[in-house]
């Protein structure tokens, strides 16, 4: 769906009418193109006093990976990306220098470009003072990532006390939120609660051997999600139900893969997926729930039928088909299940009692569950999408539309190719330490958390 408004501030007599008028301005964001360097120019990494180690460990992957690395902030040098590393942070006073740093050269940040902290959780700390500064980092990033313009982002991860700055999941984490993959994920931090995880051989085929069902495959978000899998390098299933077989047909063509049409909500949706699987592939490496529907309505004016099949659809298929794979010897030795879950889930949406609570219970499933998969040396997580171009966003009516697209941070609404972008990271080895969280893939979205 085509965003009219994104075009026309970007393009032509518009452009410059828009820029005259003072009008909003959204940029045109930049997307990953396989084989394009990691960033276009240099790298800035600045940190507070007592962080100073990260800081080289950080610098020197950087350099690794080909990035020309400054330690000193230079307002002569456009920077494509500014990592702050704030891991070993002290006080809340402490946190001004580096900042204040950053500050004196955002102007100087190229568009789309990138800012990063790396910083521990707030609820580790031993002392009030050092849980201070480190809920500060916190409010530092979202608000900064408010400031940014012309379709650069504002990201964090944030380490657990034990995970050194260099673990594979810090690394994969920042370089997702450092690249275009993470075009739409704004004002987030990214938990990294262990060490588990492996750098892949190939960063750009990171799911090479992994065998994967992607369900509600046939269209939109999920069509994407199994392109991207199977361009990073896995096999696909997928799934989708019979209504659909056509257009499923159409995707498991087109990456390669197999198709099985079949309802999740079914009794036997869980045996049919693991049939399917053994007889094809021998084990399963990466569950992708996507399946999902809407059916809207005030709750004064909600009828069981709409209630039940939402909730049947979003979220108790999914307990019912993770729970048969976890009783099963068919998943892999390091699995991975990611969720779909919704930012109607974390903020609530009008009309929406039904879905935000199937989203809601996406996201209590996945952290109840994320320990049983520790146990199996893997992962389980959600992505709650904001207001993304689909064909069902497409048939919401105009100004809702348009007010919901510029209700953002990057004031557009995303593609199914930023979801299918994070799913991919979360489904990767270098994700390994990221278990039981939810990332927003929304721009920011104003509303909730």
């Amino acid at each position: 769906m085509s965003d009219t408004y994104l075009n026309l501030v970007n393009n032509g007599f518009t452009k410059t009418l828009a820029k005259r008028l003072g009008l909003p301005r959204p940029a045109v964001l930049r997307r990953h193109r396989p084989g394009e360097p990691l960033l276009r120019g240099p790298v800035l990494v600045v940190h507070d006093a007592a962080s100073d180690e990260a800081a080289d460990a950080v610098a020197g992957q950087l350099l690794e990976w080909d990035v020309d690395v400054h330690r000193h902030a230079d307002t002569s040098e456009q920077f494509s990306a500014v990592v702050v590393v704030l891991t070993e942070v002290t006080s809340p006073a402490a946190l001004g220098a580096p900042l204040l740093e950053v500050g004196a050269m955002l102007r100087g940040l190229a568009p789309h470009g990138r800012v990063v902290t790396l910083s521990r959780p707030a609820s580790g700390a031993s002392t009030a003072t050092l849980a201070a500064a480190r809920q500060g980092v916190d409010g530092i990033l979202r608000s900064l990532a408010k400031e940014l313009r012309a379709g650069s982002t504002g990201n964090g991860i944030v380490l657990a006390d034990g995970v050194g700055p260099t673990a594979p999941s810090v690394l994969g984490a920042l370089r997702f939120l450092l690249s275009t993959r993470s075009a739409f994920v704004d004002g987030q931090l990214v938990q990294v609660t262990s060490e588990a995880g492996s750098v892949p051989q190939d960063w750009e085929r990171p799911l090479d051997g992994t065998v994967a069902v992607v369900t509600g495959a046939a269209r939109g978000i999920g069509a994407a999600i199994a392109r991207t899998l199977a361009r990073d390098g896995a096999t696909l299933v997928v799934v989708d139900v019979p209504a659909a077989g056509d257009a499923l047909a159409g995707v498991a063509n087109e990456v390669h893969g197999s198709a099985l049409q079949l309802d999740v909500t079914a009794d036997d949706a869980a045996a049919r997926i693991l049939e399917h699987v053994r007889a094809r592939h021998g084990r399963l490496d990466v569950v992708i729930h996507n399946a999902g529907i809407l059916r809207d309505k005030l709750l004064v004016n909600m009828k069981p039928e709409r209630w039940d099949s939402v909730l049947a659809v979003n979220v108790t298929a999914p307990l019912q088909i993770t729970e048969a794979l976890l009783d099963s010897d068919a998943l892999g030795q390091a699995p991975r299940i990611i969720c779909l879950a919704s930012t109607s889930g974390i903020a609530g949406n009008r009309g929406q009692t039904n879905y935000a609570a199937s989203k809601a219970g996406v996201i209590g499933m996945v952290q109840a569950w994320a320990p049983a998969l520790t146990e199996r040396g893997g992962t389980i997580n959600a992505v709650a999408p904001g207001f993304i171009e689909t064909d069902m966003t497409a048939k919401i009516p105009f100004a809702t539309r348009e007010v919901a697209r510029r209700l953002n941070s990057l004031q557009q609404g995303g593609r199914p190719i930023d979801v299918a972008e994070t799913i991919a990271f979360l489904a990767s080895p270098q994700a390994g330490g990221i278990n039981g969280e939810t990332v927003r893939v929304c721009g920011q979205n104003m509303v909730g958390r």
